[in-house]
């Protein structure tokens, strides 16, 4: 058996393929919303920016307030997938959200950057609102626990 240095060149080619698919150069992510949110704020001048420029710098707002349309919001979601101990499930990267609150004028007097590290300090309340509209009547929950009787048995 001889020793060919060709056999042994494709073998050692084949295990650095192997080797080398497993890197990634670039990291896979999902991204939703104005992508690098937090370094066009910083464009943003407070009594000095308006409704244009941030229009002309960051694009249309994802949301205008309900009770006040000077009040615009921008959305930045980056997803990216896990290691192999996550079993490759989406991990939250980056969530931003930028609020700017303009005069009646246009001009900008304020604008706060909101990442995901503020979402984490927020604290919610325990108690639950009780919902007259949603309760079903007693017709409708007998209906559903007749239908649930007789579909139930079949399987």
């Amino acid at each position: 058996m001889p020793f060919y240095i060709k056999d042994h060149f494709k073998i050692i080619l084949f295990t650095i393929f192997i080797i080398l698919s497993g890197c990634k150069l670039k990291e896979n992510s999902n991204k939703h919303g104005i992508i690098y949110l937090e370094n066009r704020s910083k464009q943003l001048i407070i009594n000095k920016s308006n409704t244009n420029d941030a229009i002309k710098i960051i694009g249309n707002p994802h949301y205008k307030s309900i009770g006040d349309e000077l009040t615009w919001f921008y959305l930045e979601r980056v997803l990216v997938k896990g290691e192999f101990h996550k079993l490759g499930q989406n991990i939250l990267k980056e969530n931003n959200i930028l609020v700017l609150n303009f005069d009646k004028y246009g001009i900008l007097k304020d604008k706060q950057f909101l990442d995901k590290t503020y979402k984490e300090k927020i604290q919610f309340s325990e108690n639950e609102t009780k919902n007259d509209l949603t309760k079903r009547s007693f017709v409708e929950s007998f209906l559903s626990s007749l239908k649930e009787k007789m579909y139930g048995s079949r399987k």
